[in-house]
């Protein structure tokens, strides 16, 4: 298994990457929804701003409950307690991590 510490720095490369993406993109719809002639209520093709506001905000709070469980996941390797279980204390197995770095529970505590 490749170092999860390194695994989950990239993980968290990538998430900080996509928020700027998301950023600048939600700048672009507050420039618009700024804009007087942004009349895009009564557009019959592709999606309202506010519709593209509600996606991103969505996206957003998504990107944030995934970055909360990337810091939680590196707290758990410097404190020498990655690949065990929050609840039950026993380790979560080694394909369970493989499909999800971020686990903090065994398969058997998270059903």
């Amino acid at each position: 298994m490749t170092d999860p510490a390194s695994l989950l720095r990239a993980r968290r490369a990538d998430l900080a990457a996509q928020r700027v993406s998301l950023t600048a993109e939600l700048a672009g719809i507050r420039a618009a929804k700024g804009e007087s002639s942004a009349d895009d209520e009564h557009d019959p093709e592709g999606s309202t701003l506010s519709s593209d506001w509600s996606r991103i905000s969505g996206l957003e709070a998504g990107l944030s409950a995934q970055e909360a469980e990337v810091a939680g996941a590196l707290d758990r390797v410097a404190a020498g307690t990655y690949g065990l279980c929050e609840n039950c204390g026993r380790p979560i197995g080694a394909p369970r991590l493989e499909a999800r770095p971020t686990a903090a529970l065994c398969i058997e505590c998270a059903s």
